[in-house]
């Protein structure tokens, strides 16, 4: 039985879509094209993603702006 720590650690396509603030259809295009690295999980046609694996893909797309050179 899932409890409700693990049910909101693992999140379906249309969940990680909404997290990641892009449409359902980018996120499929962006898994199936291997366009970026996001980890996910697959059981049969079920497709999870950890939402931990999600901030760290999004922290990992910073762009820091470095001081103008004077």
């Amino acid at each position: 039985m899932a409890t409700a720590e693990t049910t909101t650690e693992y999140l379906n396509t249309t969940q990680a879509a909404e997290f990641l603030g892009v449409t359902i259809g980018t996120l499929e295009v962006w898994r199936c094209s291997k366009r970026y690295p996001i980890p996910y999980l697959k059981c049969g046609r079920l497709v999870r993603y950890r939402r931990s694996d999600l901030i760290a893909w999004l922290e990992s797309r910073e762009v820091s702006c470095a001081p103008a050179a004077g």
